[in-house]
């Protein structure tokens, strides 16, 4: 009887602390507009330049890789290694590497956790594609660069696109930990809210962000099916 008058307290205690925290949150919501507009902003940048620069080196990288062996070993090695750095620990480590503290280190951590999956699906998606289909490109007369953009390319694109959406979705978590080097960001308001002990501010960095992964996940997850090529859509 004791035990389950304790476990209803609780119960009854959690959902209104649960209930406070929210009203607070959405309180400060419509307070603090302003803050959360720049913050976001911040945050969208945090993670659009780190994964623009890692497409724009990934993929041509991906492509060389599969092309020549003396770049896949340490390409994917290298991209390897920079993946199983725990993230706050690789954001932190740019401060003793003399890249100080603010947006630029925070830019070139991010940069190398987005690296990863977009290089190893640009080589997987690439060396996946039929070798059948490469001897009839061959047979035909293309050249190596001809296949490469009217074979190999088109063909991969849907798992290219898998391993930018995946780099996306880790970045915007991940960038949240920037705020502790001063990278600014949605973090800012979590790391805020840690150090006052407020759920509140916990809450106004924590929920934007979910929501902007969900609604990145799902403009490339269409981006994704709509590279597809036709025939090879289940």
């Amino acid at each position: 009887m004791f035990a389950h008058t304790l476990v209803s307290a609780l119960t009854l205690t959690a959902n209104r602390t649960f209930g406070e925290s929210m009203m607070r949150f959405f309180n400060l919501v419509v307070t603090r507009q302003a803050d959360l507009r720049i913050a976001l902003y911040e945050h969208m940048l945090l993670v659009l330049i780190p994964v623009g620069i890692a497409i724009c080196i990934a993929i041509p990288l991906g492509i060389l890789a599969t092309r020549y062996r003396a770049v896949e070993i340490p390409a994917i090695g290298l991209a390897n290694v920079g993946q199983t750095i725990p993230s706050l620990a690789l954001i932190a480590l740019m401060i003793p590497l003399g890249f100080g503290i603010g947006r630029r280190p925070a830019y070139i951590a991010l940069l190398i956790y987005a690296i990863l999956p977009i290089l190893r699906n640009t080589f997987t998606g690439i060396t996946s594609v039929d070798s059948s289909l490469k001897r009839a490109a061959r047979g035909m007369g293309m050249t190596d660069l001809q296949m490469l953009w009217k074979v190999e390319l088109p063909l991969s694109f849907p798992v290219i696109m898998a391993g930018i959406r995946t780099s996306t979705v880790i970045i915007i978590g991940t960038a949240v930990l920037a705020a502790y080097i001063g990278g600014g960001g949605l973090g800012a308001f979590i790391v805020t809210g840690l150090g006052l002990v407020r759920d509140d501010l916990i809450l106004l960095g924590a929920v934007p962000s979910a929501i902007l992964a969900i609604i990145a996940d799902f403009v490339l997850g269409r981006l994704e099916e709509w590279v597809t090529p036709r025939g090879l859509k289940v």
